[in-house]
Parts: structure tokens; C-alpha cells; sequence
């Protein structure tokens, strides 16, 4: 049954995220809603505690001017204090706002002062040193806050986290009404390619619209206590939406891991319920699994053919046509392989794996549904408050799902453009009318900037961003994208950049995945000291050719990928190469690797 904005909109009438996290912290104050690790141990805080914590922070703002309208630029990584400080601005009736902890001084002057906040909050003085040498550009700024500050280097005009804490708790229940749900919730800023970041403008009806349609596309019994770990950053709608809204909405304990690098031990120890990834963070669980399955030659083949046998078979599950045979056979594949490698990774009590922000390969997503790991992929932008589409049961690999509950999704007719209409569409973006105008339209539909197809159920494929198509010397349009994703199921092949715009035919800069090409060469007895050593090796280079035919085949002629050059070093997000994200930054990739590309050419 399709399911109405107008349903939507009625379901959440009213709510706003501090009457959310209200009636959660009321409901459930003895469940644990925040755990940290500390040293060798677990540190966790309840709802109620959360609750307190939040009260008392939200003094100690609107102490220092925080109040109706204003705005708390923050600069933290997952920790529990972030949770505490964003909603206790709420509570002020502000709006608080996550910035990249990656962001450089030039960049934390141009944020802070284009969405005019009066007060930051930064972790440490590493933090709070980008602030300081910009705070002379910044005459709205008035107060700074900082978290971690062990020898007492802030100075004294220098606010402490403990010392906001230490003021008389204000009543969250009559604070809470200081936010309407048309009030700006808050500012995310878009890590795009070019140019300088938007503010996309979301409300407290966006957020919690768009909690309310996940809900429904989720379709868990309970959503209360189950298991998330929080690592991707905060100034991103995912991770922001993910750990952080919908904890406030639906209970969720949310284990936070301020180092993304440490995902897979604390997924290990963890065993989260729900867990959000960028595709990266996917290929590397992926090629770690393959990686130690290559040490014995006859146990990769045999689970190789078990993932394939499987593939089909959970597909029919999925979609209800599997025979007692078929399922038989998926339990004796999964006690006898699958679930022992679930545990090893820590994805055995997953009920929902979710992947977006960039592509994925269909092979990738088909290999993890196959090992009974339930990934689903997820289609949005800031500008929709996430996410636009997207099943979590009933997954077709290689689309991206169908339009999420009470949203609107279809192709532009002039252009076959992705375009959404809903109560998860955004406000525009902050003091930019153009911007907004290109992006909003006057019916109220959101151009996504993206090429899309749609099949006869209702799910969407993308077939790339409409400024990105490789148009060749020949004159034919390519996506780099559906490339990009082959060129990665090469096992040796951890990320991947196609080339071609105005080229007599397309070629690819490629990087060696760090853990499965190691493991290769030790199998093909190849000496090496490091992956660098290898991106060299004519046998690598070999091998990387000899997948490239395969992969290449499902491409016609035109559009396949004829050469390749192996770089040495891996692309790591907020880079020259990735966003913070870890979308590619064509533009920094074809000037930082100009010589490599011509020489592909020559």
C-alpha cells in the first residue's frame, strides 16, 4: 500500500528532535543510550543520565548567549559529548551545526561565519587552535568551549566542557518548546567537489518526517536498544540521521567510535544491530575476508562456489519464491561457511546493513547478502535529509530501491534527471536564492543532479551525476561510475578512477587494495616489502590486466576501460583524491595525477 506524504506529515505532527528525545528519555530512561571505550573498558550512560547531561549543558549555553535562533558550530569527533552538546542547543531553541574535523583554519573561518554562529565547541586544542588563529575574521563568534584541555592550554577567555555542566539542570520538558517544527534543526554542509560548501537548510519537520519514513522502510518488531556504533562524521546527513536522530526517535544504543579506522574491532566487539557504511568501509571487510581465505588456495575456491550457489537463493528468500530445498540448502551453506565468518567480522547479529553516500558494486552487495549479511543500498542527498530511496528487505543489486515512504521519486522528463518531492526535501540552502533555484523548482521538486533509469517495480538505478558522464573524442557518453564499480571487483583493485572526457578511449588510474594484493603476491611467493613495492611488479600488473578483460565484458566496446596504470598509494577520505565521504574528487585527481594520465595517452 503506498503510503502519502500527507500520512507521513500527520504521523509526526508537532514532534520536533527535543520533544522526541523527551518522550524517549521519559519512556526509557534505565535503557543505555551512550557507551564510549575507555582505556580497556566500557563506559556507558543512560537515558536518564543522557537526559541530566543534556539539561545541564543546555544552561550552560543559554548562559553564554545561546538562545532562540542562534547557532553552535561544533567540532568533535564520535564521542558521547557530542550527542550531549547538539541536543542540548535544541533545547536553547538554537541550531547546531557540525563541521569536517578535517576542516582547515580557512576553512573553519568560512563555515563559522557563513552560518553566523556565536558559540563553538571543539574536542581539543588541536581543535581549538584552527579557531584561534581565525577568530579575529569571526566578530559574531563570542564565546569558545573546549572539551579536552589536560594542561590548561585554552587560556582564560577559554570556556570549559565541565564548567557548562556544572549549572542547574533547565526542565527539558518546557524547553522543548522552544523548537517548532519549522524551525531550522540544522545546517549541513555539503562536502562537494567544486566550489565552496552550501548550507543545506533542514527543520525539525524534515527530520522528523524523514526519521518516521526509515521507520516504516526499516520494518524492525523493536527498534528500542538495538546496537549501532557511530564513525562516520557528524557533519555528514548519514551518520548525523543514522546514530543521532533516530536514537532520539526510536532508543537506539549507540556506541560511539571516534576513530573510523577502528570500525571493525569495534564492530567485533560490539555486534551492532544496524550498521551504515560508505561502500569503502564495505570492500575492506570484503577484501579482508577474501585476503585471509587466500592463504589456503582450496578454501577460497570452495567458499567461492558456495557464495555463488548461494546468490540466487537468497534472492528468492528475499522475495518470498524459495523452496524448502532452496532453504535447506542456504542452511547447510551457512552453518558450514558463512555464519563462522559473520562472527569473525562482528556482522552476525545485523538486522540491517546499510550502504550509500557513493556506488557500490552489485557483485559487492550480492557477495554480502549471499554470507547472510542483510546489506541494502541507500540513495539521497543532504538537500532530501538523507535518504530518497531505498528497500531494506526486498534488494535488487544494482539499483538503489524504490521512493521511500510518503516521498515522490521519478525521472525528469527532458533528461531522465532523478527528481524527489516530500517532507524530507530541504529549505533551501542558507543565504544562497541562486543555488537554491537551481536545485528547488517551483512545484517543489529536487533535482539531484544525477542520471537515473527506473524498471517496472518502482526501483532506480543511477547512471551517474550529469556533470561527471565521460563524453568521449567519438562523442559517446559514458558513466565513470558503472566503470569505477567493475574496475573494483578486480581482487587486487581497492578503488578506481576512470578516464576518457574528450580521449580516444577510456583508461583508469587503479590503487591496490592494501589488504588483498599483499596476500596475493605472498601466494604467488613475490617478494615485497611494501603494497608501493607491488603497484609495480610486472606480475601484479599482469594480473590487474588479466581481470581487466573480465570485467570489462559486460561494457560494449567503446565504453571498456583498454588501459590502466597501478598507483602506489591508497586514496584515504578528506584528501586530495576523496571528500570527506569518500567520493572522488575528479578534478584533484586528474591535476595531482596529470603525468600519469597523459602517459596513458602517449
Amino acid at each position: 500500500m503506498t503510503v502519502t506524504d500527507e500520512e507521513i506529515h500527520a504521523a509526526v505532527d508537532g514532534q520536533t528532535v527535543p520533544s522526541a528525545f523527551v518522550a524517549t528519555v521519559a519512556a526509557h530512561g534505565d535503557r543505555v543510550a551512550l557507551r564510549e571505550k575507555v582505556d580497556d573498558g566500557w563506559v556507558e550512560t543512560t537515558f536518564a543520565e543522557y537526559g541530566d547531561q543534556v539539561a545541564r549543558m543546555a544552561a550552560g549555553l543559554a548562559a553564554l548567549g545561546v538562545g532562540d535562533g542562534t547557532r553552535v558550530v561544533m567540532m568533535m569527533r564520535n564521542i558521547p559529548q557530542f550527542h550531549v552538546v547538539d541536543m542540548a542547543a535544541y533545547f536553547c531553541g538554537a541550531t547546531p551545526i557540525s563541521i569536517y574535523n578535517s576542516s582547515s583554519p580557512e576553512q573553519v573561518a568560512y563555515l563559522t561565519g557563513h552560518c553566523g554562529a556565536t558559540v563553538a565547541v571543539v574536542e581539543d586544542i588541536g581543535f581549538l587552535e584552527r579557531f584561534l588563529k581565525v577568530r579575529d575574521e569571526l566578530p559574531d563568534l563570542a564565546h569558545l568551549v573546549v572539551l579536552n584541555d589536560p594542561d590548561g592550554l585554552a587560556g582564560p577567555d577559554v570556556h570549559t566542557y565541565a564548567s557548562l555542566l556544572e549549572h542547574e539542570p533547565v526542565d527539558l520538558e518546557a524547553a522543548a518548546a522552544r523548537a517548532t517544527p519549522d524551525h531550522l534543526a540544522t545546517l549541513i554542509y555539503t562536502s562537494g567537489t567544486t566550489g565552496p560548501p552550501k548550507g543545506v537548510m533542514l527543520t525539525h519537520r524534515n527530520i522528523a518526517w524523514t526519521v518516521e519514513s526509515l521507520r516504516r522502510t526499516l520494518d524492525l518488531d523493536s527498534y528500542l536498544g538495538k546496537r549501532i556504533v557511530s564513525y562516520l562524521p557528524m557533519a555528514h546527513i548519514a551518520e548525523r540521521m543514522t546514530s543521532h536522530y533516530q536514537q532520539a526517535w526510536l532508543g537506539y544504543e549507540v556506541t560511539s567510535c571516534p576513530d573510523p579506522g577502528q570500525i571493525g574491532t569495534y564492530a567485533r566487539e560490539v555486534r551492532p544491530h544496524v550498521m551504515f557504511g560508505v561502500p569503502r568501509v564495505w570492500e575492506k571487510i570484503h577484501a579482508g575476508v577474501v585476503g585471509a581465505l587466500a592463504a589456503d588456495p582450496e578454501k577460497s575456491r570452495q567458499f567461492a562456489e558456495g557464495v555463488e550457489a548461494a546468490k540466487p537463493i537468497v534472492d528468492a528468500m528475499a522475495w518470498g519464491r524459495a523452496t524448502e530445498e532452496q532453504e535447506a540448502t542456504y542452511a547447510f551453506l551457512d552453518e558450514l561457511a558463512f555464519r563462522g565468518v559473520r562472527e569473525l567480522v562482528g556482522l552476525d547479529q545485523l538486522d540491517i546493513a546499510i550502504t550509500g553516500a557513493a556506488p557500490i558494486p552489485a557483485e559487492l552487495l550480492a557477495w554480502f547478502r549471499a554470507i547472510g549479511v542483510p546489506l541494502a543500498e541507500i540513495y539521497g542527498m543532504s538537500e532530501s535529509s538523507g535518504p530518497m530511496t531505498f528497500a531494506a528487505r526486498q534488494v535488487k543489486p544494482g539499483t538503489v530501491g524504490p521512493a521511500i515512504p510518503g516521498c515522490e521519486v521519478k525521472l525528469a522528463d527532458e533528461d531522465n534527471e532523478i527528481i524527489c518531492r516530500g517532507g524530507n526535501v530541504f529549505q533551501g540552502y542558507l543565504n544562497a536564492p541562486d543555488k537554491t533555484a537551481e536545485a528547488l523548482d517551483d512545484d517543489g521538486w529536487l533535482h539531484s543532479g544525477d542520471i537515473g533509469t527506473v524498471d517496472e517495480d518502482g526501483y532506480f538505478s543511477i547512471v551517474d551525476r550529469k556533470k561527471e558522464l565521460i563524453v568521449t573524442a567519438g562523442g559517446k557518453n559514458i558513466s565513470p561510475a558503472n566503470l569505477e564499480a567493475a574496475l573494483k571487483m578486480i581482487p587486487l583493485v581497492g578503488q578506481a578512477c576512470a578516464i576518457g572526457d574528450r580521449r580516444p578511449f577510456v583508461s583508469a588510474l587503479v590503487v591496490l587494495d592494501p589488504d588483498t594484493a599483499p596476500a596475493w603476491a605472498r601466494g604467488q611467493g613475490i617478494e615485497f616489502e611494501t603494497v608501493a613495492d607491488l603497484a609495480g611488479n610486472p606480475e601484479v600488473k599482469a594480473e590487474v590486466e588479466r581481470s581487466l578483460a573480465d570485467v570489462m565484458s559486460e561494457f560494449n566496446n567503446a565504453e571498456r576501460v583498454k588501459k590502466v596504470t597501478i598507483l602506489a598509494d591508497e586514496w584515504l577520505p578528506d584528501s586530495e583524491e576523496l571528500t570527506p565521504t569518500s567520493k572522488l574528487k575528479r578534478r584533484g585527481i586528474h591535476a595531482k595525477y596529470a603525468d600519469e594520465i597523459e602517459s596513458l595517452y602517449a
